[in-house]
């Protein structure tokens, strides 16, 4: 039979890419959205594009039974892909803005995951794959909120997978560097809602750094890669029989998980001070 995989985050960079990729491979994607023209559009492209908005339980709910309702009650895979950022110094993040990045980029993939694997336990196996970053490995100046949900992420994906060890379900995590999205444009609105950075002690520093990086587009990141790196661990992750528990895409993440091995906390905090 065909197996089927539901991508979240699927309008653009990332779960696209995973979306097209895995249905060349011959699954049967449903490739979910948090805005009902992105649905509209990947319909129209002939996926099956169940509305899931990670920051309301209700679409989550809903999504995921249209996609059980199709399959006959079965899943084998889950891609918690969908995220966005909230640049700016942990100072001038107000809990409003921590609150709606944690809802969407914690809370949710956990809702989902939670009604997803009571599935995988009857039918007797399932891969839930989470996508992190290497900023679930270390942290970079300025993207504090971001940096705290992929710890979250980080911390719940190995311990779900120490609860589910004697089970057929395997829990997998995504660890990607710089790759070609629409995050940076995506995370600017939020930006201008939360941060007024104009009365942050650290204008200046704003000023010189980070809205040149989110206004000023200098083409391609050193050592950036295309999504399609990403789908490549993924078919991997959803594949192999003896999945790995971590996949590192893009030399920065490598990097970044072999100094956290080694290095002292001071070392690596000189290292990554300036980035």
């Amino acid at each position: 039979m065909q197996k089927t995989i539901l991508i979240t985050g699927c309008s653009s960079g990332i779960g696209l890419d995973a979306a097209h990729g895995m249905r060349a491979r011959g699954w049967r994607v449903f490739a979910s959205c948090r805005q009902q023209r992105d649905c509209d559009r990947l319909r129209a492209q002939g996926f099956d594009s169940p509305l899931i908005d990670y920051t309301d339980t209700d679409s989550i709910a809903s999504g995921l039974n249209q996609v059980l309702e199709t399959t006959g009650g079965t899943l084998d895979a889950l891609f918690n892909n969908g995220a966005h950022g909230l640049p700016g110094a942990v100072e001038d993040v107000p809990i409003e803005g921590m609150r709606l990045i944690f809802e969407t980029n914690v809370f949710g993939w956990h809702e989902l995951t939670r009604q997803v694997i009571p599935v995988m336990r009857a039918q007797g196996h399932g891969r839930i794959v989470q996508n992190s970053s290497v900023l679930g490995l270390v942290a970079f100046p300025w993207r504090g909120a971001y940096v705290a949900t992929k710890y979250a992420i980080e911390g719940l994906t190995d311990t779900l997978r120490l609860e589910l060890r004697d089970t057929d379900i395997k829990v997998i995590l995504i660890e990607p560097g710089p790759v070609t999205s629409k995050i940076r444009v995506n995370s600017i609105p939020v930006f201008e809602r939360f941060i007024d950075w104009k009365n942050s002690a650290l204008r200046q520093k704003y000023e010189d750094s980070l809205l040149k990086r989110l206004y000023e587009s200098s083409g391609n990141d050193r050592f950036e890669l295309p999504a399609s790196a990403v789908t490549a661990k993924l078919a991997h992750a959803v594949e192999s029989k003896r999945p790995r528990a971590r996949y590192y895409v893009t030399t920065p993440t490598y990097i970044a998980g072999y100094l956290r091995r080694i290095l002292p906390t001071r070392t690596i905090d000189r290292i990554l001070s300036d980035i």
